[in-house]
């Protein structure tokens, strides 16, 4: 759902331990209205589209080790695995795919910012 903001909506979307909430908070300190879309626990394929919707979709791709690294997670791969299927959908709209795993935070932040300078936002 929309609200009144006549700003772009940016969703982010990725498996657990991505960055998704590190690069919202780099956004919106840039004055970018974003939602964090939590796709990985659906298993509605298109809940980010159904309940969000975004005009732009930032898909942040990060690996098992990564991902259990960073958030300290007692998963085995087949629970990243079913992340990344719930994830298909919204991976195969994305606007922009950010490999979080060669890039840290910053990067990844510059990568979303430069993606925005070739769109009007």
């Amino acid at each position: 759902m929309k609200d009144d903001d006549s700003r772009p909506l940016i969703g982010i979307v990725g498996p657990c331990g991505s960055g998704k909430s590190t690069l919202i908070a780099g956004l919106e300190k840039h004055g970018y209205r974003c939602r964090h879309i939590a796709q990985e626990h659906s298993y509605v394929k298109h809940m980010w589209q159904a309940i969000t919707n975004p005009d732009i979709l930032i898909f942040l791709e990060c690996s098992f080790e990564n991902s259990t690294t960073r958030r300290k997670l007692n998963w085995l791969p087949a629970d990243h695995e079913e992340q990344l299927r719930r994830l298909s959908h919204a991976r195969e709209h994305a606007d922009l795919i950010i490999d979080t795993n060669i890039l840290n935070s910053d990067e990844v932040l510059a990568r979303a910012m430069d993606y925005f300078k070739n769109r009007i936002l």
